[in-house]
């Protein structure tokens, strides 16, 4: 590794001592990247990085006093490797948006060719790029018809937070400022923000937190599995009931928008059935209730299509994208709005929201070049295939004790734990005791949620590869009791 502590060494003038918890590579005469001195010791490097991370780095989701760590250096394909050299296949592409894998060299050369010519530059008032220019163009192209302005921005959860924004604001600036509650669902996720983070439906992103968004209703998801919650009932004729009564509790004239994932993906790649999103955009048309679909994770051929709008045969007001946008390489994001809303709330005096890196030309160089590579490669096409396949092969754990059951559209899936068949009741304590036994264990990478674990690989993987992703679950699987205990395994070297 030829990274080093920058404050390690003075601008001017001789080495200093190191500090103690400097690398083992800052210190005089081993500065990396010189001929005449000796590379640092890969062994040190592990322990010096391990230290670090424990002293220095807070994680997300990091429960205190767990001192474990997996730290990872290099990436190619739909493999990853860490300090110790030990490999893992990536099956949860991390957390759903490596398209097109890792280490892809045309995505570094797009980025430096990109840095070279216009590093940065802003895109408020008359200020634009090229590449911002050609992105939006493409991605209007791509998009269901309708969807013809594009609002770039950093990622997925500032995205939500902008089409909220727009929601309200659209109302706003066509007479109804009354218009300010926003409809979501339980078990979404939208993002960490205070707006996206109440509007997502667990209450882990909400206690302690407050006070949150105001006005803010969920609604229950349409998930087919689960069927004890909806009252012996259709699933859709009960969710559009539900959604029905609310609209009329709370008023038509009160209600911004509806926000929703096509497919729920943290909530465990939860597919609707086909009439759900047809006949909840009509119930919302009829009382003038923005649409904002949230395609962080399904957007971009995670689902087999460019949006997973197209296989419900629904055009939102708003779409939210991020992710897979870029593939992950470099944080990007966008929201893709009808010239209707565009219109509204852009107004004489424009929109008065604007982010330092909103059409950053090298994150819109990348995105270009990440979107070439999709199409080239036929991935859309790959991710049913190979998607299709691995979901043929996982079925087969739906014999198992603690397996309830596994869902797929395309290159998203998920393993349903629980502790009980008949009442469907979650797995005690959790899925991340199977998540780590599949990382040890299989060398297999994937994302854990309340309930299942979440596969959401990058769309360059091959048959192969995704039988080893099956044979891995199916061995750490088959030694999960219901109790949530995990029979012993030999540890992989």
């Amino acid at each position: 590794m030829d990274t080093y502590a920058a404050d390690t060494y003075p601008r001017s003038g001789t080495h200093p001592e190191p500090r103690p918890d400097a690398p083992p590579h800052a210190r005089p005469g081993t500065r990396p990247g010189t001929r005449s001195e000796p590379r640092p010791d890969p062994g040190a490097e592990a322990a010096w990085l391990l230290a670090a991370d424990r002293a220095h780095m807070f994680h997300p989701v990091l429960p205190r006093g767990r001192e474990d760590r997996t730290v990872l250096v290099s990436g190619r394909g739909c493999t990853v490797r860490d300090t110790e050299g030990r490999t893992y296949l990536d099956a949860s592409s991390v957390l759903g948006l490596t398209q097109i894998g890792h280490g892809r060299e045309e995505i570094a050369q797009a980025a430096a060719e990109q840095m070279r010519t216009l590093g940065h530059f802003h895109t408020w008032g008359t200020i634009s790029n090229d590449k911002a220019i050609r992105l939006a163009a493409r991605l209007t192209d791509l998009a269901p018809q309708g969807l013809q302005r594009v609002y770039f921005t950093s990622g997925g959860g500032e995205g939500v937070e902008i089409a909220l924004r727009m929601a309200r604001y659209f109302h706003h600036r066509t007479g109804s400022p009354e218009r300010t509650w926003i409809l979501s669902r339980r078990t979404a996720y939208h993002g960490i923000g205070y707006g996206s983070g109440t509007v997502s439906g667990s209450p882990a992103y909400q206690d302690g937190f407050g006070p949150v968004l105001p006005h803010v209703h969920h609604l229950t998801p349409p998930d087919p599995y689960h069927a004890e919650l909806y009252d012996g009932e259709d699933v859709t004729e009960y969710c559009l009931r539900e959604l029905a009564r609310t609209i009329d509790e709370i008023g038509p004239g009160r209600i911004a928008a509806m926000i929703g994932e096509p497919v729920m993906g943290a909530g465990g790649a939860v597919v609707p059935p086909p009439d759900y999103w047809p006949r909840v955009a009509a119930l919302l048309r009829s009382h003038g209730i923005l649409l904002i679909l949230d395609e962080v994770v399904t957007a971009f051929g995670r689902t087999g299509t460019w949006f997973a709008a197209e296989h419900f045969g629904v055009t939102p007001d708003l779409l939210v994208t991020a992710k897979g946008i870029t593939s992950g390489y470099v944080p990007h994001g966008a929201v893709l709005l009808t010239e209707e809303v565009a219109d509204a709330v852009n107004g004489e005096t424009g929109f008065p929201i604007g982010f330092t890196y909103t059409g950053h030309p090298t994150a819109c160089a990348v995105a270009l070049a990440n979107l070439d590579i999709i199409e080239r490669e036929g991935l859309l096409e790959n991710a049913v295939k190979v998607g299709d396949h691995l979901a043929g092969r996982l079925a087969a754990l739906r014999g198992l004790p603690a397996v309830g059951d596994v869902r797929q559209l395309g290159m998203m899936l998920a393993v349903e734990l629980v502790s009980d068949k008949t009442a469907r009741t979650p797995l005690p304590g959790g899925t991340l005791g199977v998540v780590d036994a599949l990382r040890e264990d299989a060398g297999v990478i994937v994302r854990a949620t309340p309930r299942s674990l979440v596969l959401n690989p990058a769309l360059v993987m091959d048959r192969a590869t995704a039988d080893e992703v099956a044979d891995g679950l199916d061995s750490v699987l088959r030694r999960l009791a219901p109790d949530g205990r995990i029979g012993a395994a030999p540890r992989r070297g």
